[in-house]
């Protein structure tokens, strides 16, 4: 099936071509048409799947189709709530990249910036409003966002808005709403309590699943590298410079350690760059623009990059620490291999992360292969590669078949004469 048979109007046809876009993706493909028929949906796509084209190119559709019915100043007729300001960034990206040529605005708000720009922008009128929950609640309180007037709302990742601790946030969003209203829902995962909160959102909602929960993209390459901690930025060095990779995503457990691994990186001169919710708005987005642009080389990141963040052909992404939440990988590692194309993730297995490895292939049901040939490996056991093995039995021993017994053993019959008497240490070298 290609775009020309989801009826959209030509403005909107105009600019998926111009886009690229040839033939939708199947999220694309169920939801578009659900959309437009104007009924609520509950979504679960893993990211990557092209959801947010999913919902915006109908959202366009039907503003543009009412729009006649609104004069005067402009009011907010659509909201879309989602996480994090960079996916907020990208999602106005892409509302601005299909409806340019409706004439319908948007304006994209969130925290860690000065609301001038964006207070502005909401005082001249605009049709959709993508927002992050803390800087919406915010100007709603000070009565720079009406609400009256939403006509379509959509909650984007709300299992990260679990995860981040917004759902509270989100209710208080909700209560502000019209009764009256499209919903859609869409979530990466679905455990309980996201069905209950969508359950409290939805009328009759249309239900898609496109993709088996936490099921790992097929054209992803994975695989573990068996590794000391110390020994983890040298191994990364060692790939990054040996291997033939164009763009890599670096992941950490903490901010510290994104902080340590980039420095890490720059000291050996390989162009990196690191992001996170310890640096301020306008270093994170320059550094993702630059990591966009392959100005960056290696981008070092928490997970607040793990889900949203759409960056076109991303060869590598390595996990650097192992998540020790199983469905967190699958994330990760969804940010290459996007739309069908390859993509190889690779990850570092200290010994106390192993635990975390093994739940991890318990969730996505596949043996991750092991990598053996690299400079820094562990035994299988988890020793450094550097601790002696046990040493074999001497031929003599294995053919006599004997066991060295006190007064058998070559080493007391060698010392029989020392027996008794006190051992002759060098005192310098204990005491060294």
């Amino acid at each position: 099936m290609s775009f020309e048979k989801l009826k959209l109007i030509k403005p909107i046809q105009q600019a998926v071509q111009e886009e690229g876009y040839k033939i939708p993706t199947p999220i694309q493909k169920q939801a578009i048409p659900v959309i437009l028929d104007r009924r609520d949906i509950l979504g679960c796509a893993q990211t990557g799947t092209g959801k947010t084209a999913a919902f915006a190119i109908p959202i366009l559709q039907i503003l543009n189709e009412d729009k006649e019915e609104h004069k005067g100043k402009r009011t907010i007729k659509s909201l879309i709530v989602t996480p994090t300001r960079e996916l907020a960034i990208q999602i106005g990206e892409s509302f601005n990249a299909y409806g340019r040529h409706t004439g319908l605005t948007n304006a994209v708000i969130y925290g860690g910036v000065s609301q001038k720009a964006q207070t502005d922008k909401l005082m001249h009128g605009i049709d959709i409003l993508i927002a992050t929950p803390g800087r919406l609640l915010d100007l709603m309180h000070q009565k720079f966002v009406n609400l009256h007037h939403i006509k379509l709302f959509v909650l984007d990742e709300a299992d990260r808005m679990l995860d981040m601790g917004f759902i509270h946030d989100v209710h208080m969003i909700i209560a502000k709403l019209p009764t009256k209203r499209q919903s859609l829902f869409f979530s990466a995962t679905m455990p309980p309590e996201i069905i209950k909160l969508a359950n409290s959102i939805l009328t009759q909602p249309v239900s898609i699943d496109i993709t088996p929960e936490f099921k790992t993209v097929e054209a992803i390459k994975q695989a573990v590298y068996y590794v000391s901690k110390s020994d983890k930025k040298k191994l990364l060095y060692h790939i990054l410079r040996n291997e033939k990779i164009t763009s890599a995503l670096v992941f950490t457990r903490t901010k510290h350690g994104a902080n340590q691994v980039c420095k890490y990186l720059t000291d050996s001169k390989v162009s990196a760059e690191v992001i996170h919710s310890g640096k301020s708005q306008n270093a994170r987005q320059r550094a993702l623009n630059n990591f966009k642009s392959l100005q960056t080389k290696v981008l070092v990141a928490t997970d607040i990059a793990a889900r949203g963040i759409d960056i076109e052909r991303l060869s590598h992404v390595f996990n650097y620490d192992i998540p020790n939440i199983p469905e967190t990988y699958v994330h990760r590692i969804g940010r290459t291999g996007r739309a069908g194309l390859g993509g190889i993730a690779l990850s570092f297995c200290e010994e106390e992360e192993r635990v975390y490895l093994k739940d991890i292939i318990k969730l996505i049901k596949i043996q991750i292969p092991v990598i053996h040939d690299h400079p820094y490996k562990v035994r299988e056991d988890g020793a450094p590669r550097n601790e002696q093995q046990p040493k074999a039995k001497s031929p003599s021993t294995e053919k006599s078949g004997t066991h060295k017994k006190s007064g058998s053993s070559g080493y007391f019959k060698n010392k029989k004469k020392r027996w008794g008497r006190k051992p002759n240490v060098n005192k310098s070298r204990v005491n060294n």
